[in-house]
């Protein structure tokens, strides 16, 4: 039974950094890519950054990129994203996601909350 499941979110002040995790069970996790997804109140979620399988190729969204990095562990079937320089426009539910025999798997989120 394939499972995600995130940590690391919080409350944090302008200008500070998180590292989010989302570990991931039930299903061959060094063969398939990996995103990282966020949904503020009100609106529609949205891609923050993707990984592949072996990790040698990420993509960023224009709002996160040069502020965040995604990687993965491959012995330890997680993914991360460090966010650094975090904005209030950056407070959203960060979700982890997983396309696995052509179903999206979705973790239970995160929430990030950007506020001084």
């Amino acid at each position: 039974q394939v499972q995600l499941v995130e940590s690391g979110g919080g409350l944090v002040q302008p200008g500070g950094s998180l590292r989010l995790s989302c570990a991931a069970f039930g299903f061959t996790f060094r063969r398939y890519p990996m995103r990282w997804y966020r949904q503020a109140p009100g609106k529609e979620r949205e891609l923050v950054a993707d990984i592949s399988s072996t990790g040698g190729s990420t993509n960023y969204a224009d709002s996160m990129k040069d502020r965040s990095t995604i990687s993965r562990d491959n012995v330890k079937n997680t993914v991360y994203l460090q966010m650094n320089s975090l904005k209030p426009d950056d407070t959203a539910v960060y979700y982890c996601n997983a396309v696995v025999a052509s179903y999206d798997y979705w973790g239970q989120g995160t929430q990030v909350t950007v506020s001084s």
